[in-house]
């Protein structure tokens, strides 16, 4: 099987202060601070643009295996999406205090962090740490 493109690099977090849009920067700043704050995990990169939090193995039926983070985000063009790896069937209740955000199966996005509740935000981050502590220790 073939490896998986994105892997655990020896880049710096500090391409952070690279990031061109002001607004995003400071955001993409807080939400590292924020996840090494839960997790307390150093950052980490992940191919290009992904900034990790810890270590897992997954597996799948297929036999396909390999290392992700238990937490991260990547700071995108169009928003920054955050990894919530249990997915959302069980944060309907903080989903609909956030603010304005989009999903997807595992990904949580959002504009800015002024469009979304700070504290709601910080307990979806800690119960999808709390979760992939719990199942992959």
């Amino acid at each position: 099987m073939p490896e998986n493109k994105t892997q655990r690099t020896k880049a710096s977090a500090a391409f952070l202060s690279a990031i061109a849009d002001a607004q995003q920067r400071k955001d993409a700043k807080a939400i590292a601070k924020m996840m090494a704050e839960i997790s307390g995990e150093k950052a980490a990169m992940w191919g290009p643009a992904i900034i990790g939090f810890g270590q897992y193995r997954y597996k799948y039926a297929s036999g396909r295996e390999g290392d992700w983070p238990k937490l991260g985000f990547a700071p995108r063009k169009a928003n920054l999406t955050l990894y919530i790896m249990p997915g959302f069937k069980d944060y309907e209740a903080l989903l609909q205090k956030l603010g304005k955000h989009k999903t997807g199966k595992s990904c949580l996005y959002i504009g800015k962090l002024a469009d979304v509740d700070e504290k709601i935000l910080r307990a979806l981050i800690a119960r999808s740490w709390a979760w992939m502590n719990e199942k992959y220790g």
